[in-house]
């Protein structure tokens, strides 16, 4: 299992090197947009619209907008000197608490806990301790240039780490349009409800629940497949030959000069028999004319 972190847990005297993994992972059928035409995946790419040209990764700087079109800019180094700030400072459990006591709105994301070297004495101690009393640790980490508030518990005889949000990432229940605040209702109905929920109630079995559409999705995509009737292969983009283009572009070049060369050496030619003709019929007439006195 891949580790994301390394660090240290600590509760009062107690330190345990951790190691941080991923205990769930995200299943959706990911589809790739193509060009209909060619069956080609479609590429996105980063654009300044003022420029109007694709822009390269060490041109994009990071920045906060306070107000529109109003940005206040975020240095690299000033990221990292924060990250590093916050990342130097050990897990460190502040509260234990009943799991009770927290809603299910707030939890984010699940990571499973493993002991780092020297750690199994204390990992189970932690372990154990929160099995008897019934308990979770607070604490706060972070995890990706964010700052996460976390409860520790015990999951399956391993230890649990689950991100939860912050109160004022909690949005207020206020804010949620047309909810009703009391109403009438039958008390028929109100039984009727009642029992419905009892002939349903059961223990909860995680096993039995399955996404229906991921795996209807999943065996359309493999009848498809099977069948090679609806398999799309994308065009590779041709590569220019710079070479052949310009001997194309050259030959090209060289038969619009052969022929326009050719054009203009047999209107000279013409033009030249033109005026030998002339002369020669000027001669013809001179002597003519001569002979003609002569006989007079």
């Amino acid at each position: 299992m891949h580790t994301m972190w390394k660090g240290t847990i600590s509760f009062g005297l107690v330190n345990i090197p951790v190691k941080l993994h991923a205990a769930t992972e995200n299943k959706d059928v990911k589809m790739r947009q193509l060009h209909k035409e060619c069956q080609s995946p479609i590429k996105y790419e980063k654009v300044c619209p003022v420029c109007d040209r694709e822009v390269e990764q060490d041109e994009i700087v990071k920045g906060y907008e306070y107000a529109k079109n109003k940005f206040v800019l975020i240095d690299e180094d000033e990221l990292e000197e924060l990250k590093k700030e916050n990342t130097d400072k050990a897990v460190e459990i502040v509260d234990f608490v009943s799991l009770e006591e927290i809603d299910p709105i707030y939890f984010e994301k699940s990571y499973f806990l493993s002991p780092n070297e020297g750690g199994s004495k204390a990992y189970v101690l932690l372990r154990e301790a929160l099995q008897d009393t019934g308990k979770i640790g607070v604490a706060k980490i972070l995890i990706r240039s964010k700052e996460q508030l976390a409860v520790i518990r015990v999951y399956e005889n391993t230890l649990v780490m689950e991100t939860i949000h912050y109160p004022d990432e909690v949005r207020a229940t206020v804010d949620v349009p047309n909810v009703p605040e009391k109403g009438e209702t039958v008390k028929k109905e109100l039984d009727t409800a009642k029992m419905l929920i009892d002939q349903l109630t059961s223990e909860f079995d995680p096993e039995k629940y399955q996404d229906d559409y991921r795996n209807a999705l999943l065996e359309l995509i493999e009848e498809k497949k099977n069948g090679e009737k609806h398999i799309a292969t994308a065009k590779e983009k041709k590569t220019p030959d710079n070479v052949t283009n310009l001997m194309d572009a050259l030959q090209a070049s060289l038969d619009k000069a052969n022929k326009s060369g050719g054009k203009t050496t047999k209107k000279k030619s013409t033009a030249k028999k033109s005026s030998t003709a002339k002369k020669s019929t000027s001669k013809k007439t001179s002597t003519a004319k001569s002979k003609t006195k002569k006989n007079a």
